[in-house]
């Protein structure tokens, strides 16, 4: 697939608020892959897709530095004001993370070969490695920036994440909208993996896999909101975006929207203490992957 034929990644959807509002749980749920990062004093760990810096802020607290990078203006915006006068360690950079052999706009130290311990990255990879043109030699530059034993650990969206949604906005758009399925493919913005894909992708690459796991996490959403900002409404809005940029006008892609959310409702919805939650069935992939000494 030609980058002409890829979603427009050069689209900034992404601010802080619209974040919090619809995905908020996103840095939360992360013992696990945290647990698999161990930061340590001594370490300069890289963070790629590193969102507003909330994560990242937590990592630096145990680690000698980190550099985050995330191609969002707004996020690294928000990253930078949260660090100034409390983290001299950490350093957020706006910078296309398909491109990590690109140092344009960077400090000039941080992307050289060798320079760190651990490269890091949390519900970010599902978008970096969506494009097929550009997936392998993402992950020849995160080798090449580790130290020799350094390690590459990750969690993801993997095979089957979110799959109503998925096919739910497959169907609305295609037969609601007569967009065609090939038009629609060529939008969807996330790349999944199997955990076998994802082994075999990383071994390819010169990576000594110590982990690839899959675990099927349903996982709540936020609240619904008046102004259509959290719930499942805030998280097709922001999260599936690029489907909807299909559509040439904003009231269709709110009307699609709503299809959305009425024909997901009765799925996603539970009562839980008397009260309605909404689920998705989130399916998350998580790997620690060393570069051999």
């Amino acid at each position: 697939m030609s980058k002409a034929e890829l979603p427009d990644q050069d689209l900034d959807h992404w601010n802080a608020q619209a974040y919090n509002a619809a995905a908020s749980f996103v840095p939360q749920l992360t013992t696990k892959v945290l647990q698999c990062l161990e930061p340590k004093p001594h370490e300069k760990i890289l963070d790629i897709g590193c969102g507003d810096g909330t994560l990242s802020a937590r990592i630096a607290a145990q680690c000698q530095t980190l550099v985050g990078l995330d191609s969002s203006t707004s996020f690294i915006q928000t990253a930078s004001e949260k660090a100034t006068g409390s983290r001299a360690n950490t350093k957020f950079f706006e910078h296309d993370c398909r491109r990590l052999d690109d140092p344009q706009a960077l400090d000039r130290h941080a992307l050289l070969s060798g320079t760190y311990d651990k490269v890091f990255s949390n519900a970010a990879m599902h978008w970096i490695l969506r494009d097929s043109g550009t997936r392998a030699q993402v992950l020849r530059d995160v080798l090449r920036l580790l130290k020799p034993g350094g390690s590459f650990v990750f969690e993801q969206g993997g095979f089957g994440n979110a799959a109503e949604v998925h096919a739910t906005l497959t169907s609305v758009l295609r037969h609601a909208f007569n967009v065609p399925l090939v038009r629609i493919q060529q939008a969807d913005p996330w790349f999944f993996p199997s955990e076998a894909l994802m082994r075999s992708m990383l071994e390819e690459t010169g990576f000594s896999v110590e982990k690839v796991e899959i675990e099927y996490r349903p996982t709540q959403l936020t609240p619904t909101t008046a102004d259509g900002s959290g719930g499942l409404e805030g998280w097709i809005k922001l999260l599936a975006a690029p489907f909807l940029d299909v559509l040439d006008d904003s009231q269709a892609r709110a009307v699609a929207v709503k299809m959305v959310c009425e024909d997901l409702r009765e799925i996603v919805t539970r009562v839980e203490d008397g009260r309605e939650c909404q689920y998705l069935g989130y399916v998350r992939l998580r790997a620690i992957a060393r570069k051999p000494q």
